[in-house]
């Protein structure tokens, strides 16, 4: 039946070729992706209104009236970074607590009953530079959602429970923090670039989190959060008008208020050559490769944006990933990238491989940063690399929470202009030429100067970590002696 059927089809093309009405020299033959041509590519970045209120609180706002939904995100500038050295994690703890702790009012469970029934959320949290703070409800719910959401950063109760609650989390956490491989890399890898003691690289103990109280929380609480110390970012189905009446309600009573921000010990920028082993008796090796990166505000930001796509950003091809997995095999997933921070921020590749190529990898990926400073990058290394992040641009803007969040953000960061840096973002990318990419990686790549790390099983490495020079093998202690 199906060959009867298969004839028969035959039979009408080929009639149809021979009547002329299917012509071969006229019919569409489809291109392959790779020849399609496109227009420009136009893009505006939106406008967000910036508004003071009266307490000193920045405010981004957008409307946006597609969906009946409000959310808005507040960046508190705190961190870790200014938490005492014999007390780490009080910044964690205060911004999970702000939350869980709930207010003078409600209790934290209290507040989860009553967001429960809205479907909406309040969350709070403080990393390393940056706390945050969110509330996300419908707009029938704005004002009630607005009032749980003020009351959490004006009034936290740190309710003793909570605090208890979460210092065992803290330290079931540090009990296990040896078990991840990966974690361990991660973590000493920043502390052997960055030093031990640094605020960039410094890790909570058992003895650090111990020594937390309720009254640390509360002075730290004290301390930043003020409505003058806050950027928010605001978007959802309302009005500009009524919006600014409704801020103006929830923080009422909410005064301004000095905020010190201590001092942090800058980074020093040195470049020192190491090799570092950890011992683990695992099947795979953790590798860790790099040095110190550069700042934040540094000129030549958009040609290492272009550099760290090419080496070791854009997945499948960038050339770590292409020439350590896709052709030697010797990693199932490798990255890297130059980092910027505040202060100066991390270069760093990193991946897992066979414990018995351990030492073939660590000489491949040398290589892979040796030979981004010895020769220009290709045309279609600059032009794949300029085209994805031109249009990766694009898709930060699809929605209005996550606009105006990256207005904020932007100026949490020190930019003096966030629009007009978004607005420059894609020229700028597009004027980086070869000779940039070449430049900015002979002048902040340092591959005479890289800082290995290794973790895993030394007697089953391919050749000894000593072929790239003395080892200094860092024993792995438990979070407390």
């Amino acid at each position: 039946m199906r060959q009867r059927a298969f004839s028969r089809v035959t039979t009408v093309l080929v009639g149809l070729l021979f009547c002329g009405s299917l012509s071969l020299a006229h019919a569409q033959i489809p291109q392959h992706p790779s020849a399609l041509t496109f227009k420009p590519l136009t893009f505006t970045v939106p406008a967000v209104e910036r508004v003071v209120l009266k307490n000193g609180m920045v405010v981004y706002i957008q409307e946006d009236h597609e969906l009946p939904l409000f959310n808005a995100v507040a960046y508190i500038r705190t961190g870790a970074i200014y938490e005492p050295a014999d007390k780490l994690g009080l910044a964690d703890m205060t911004g999970t607590v702000m939350r869980t702790g709930g207010t003078k009012t409600m209790t934290g469970d209290e507040i989860d009953d009553a967001l429960e029934l809205i479907a909406g959320s309040v969350e709070t949290g403080i990393g390393v530079e940056l706390g945050t703070a969110s509330v996300s409800v419908l707009k029938k719910d704005i004002d009630t959602g607005l009032k749980m959401f003020a009351d959490v950063l004006m009034n936290p109760a740190f309710r003793e429970e909570k605090i208890t609650l979460k210092r065992n989390q803290m330290l079931e956490a540090l009990r296990r923090q040896n078990d991840n491989p990966g974690a361990v890399a991660a973590r000493h890898f920043a502390q052997l670039v960055y030093g031990k003691t640094s605020p960039w690289a410094r890790t909570t103990t058992v003895e650090t989190v111990q020594r937390i109280t309720r009254d640390d929380l509360i002075a730290f609480h004290r301390r930043y959060v003020h409505p003058n110390n806050i950027i928010m970012g605001i978007s959802g189905d309302f009005t500009k008008k009524d919006l600014l009446a409704r801020l103006e309600k929830a923080f009422s009573g909410w005064p301004r208020v000095p905020v010190d921000q201590p001092p942090v010990p800058p980074v020093e920028l040195t470049f020192k050559s190491s090799v570092n082993y950890i011992a683990k008796d695992i099947n795979q090796t953790n590798i860790r490769i790099g040095h110190l990166g550069i700042k934040r505000f540094n000129p030549d930001r958009f040609p290492v944006n272009v550099m760290n796509f090419i080496l070791g950003e854009s997945g499948f091809t960038s050339r770590l990933m292409r020439e350590v997995r896709s052709n030697r095999g010797l990693a199932y997933s490798v990255g890297g990238r130059l980092g910027w921070g505040t202060d100066y921020g991390l270069f760093f590749v990193a991946c897992q491989t066979r414990v018995e190529k351990t030492a073939e990898t660590i000489s491949l990926i040398q290589d892979i940063i040796k030979s981004m400073q010895q020769a220009p990058v290709s045309d279609e290394e600059l032009t794949l690399a300029k085209e994805t992040l031109t249009n990766e641009f694009v898709f930060q803007f699809t929605a209005t929470q996550q606009i105006v969040a990256q207005m904020a953000q932007l100026e949490y960061y020190g930019y003096k202009d966030p629009k007009g840096y978004l607005d420059t973002y894609r020229d700028n990318l597009t004027k980086v030429t070869k000779a940039d990419v070449l430049r900015v990686a002979k002048a902040y790549l340092h591959h005479d100067s890289l800082v290995i790390l290794a973790v895993g099983n030394a007697d089953r490495f391919d050749k000894p970590l000593s072929t790239f020079g003395p080892v200094q093998e860092i024993p792995l202690e438990p979070a407390s002696k």
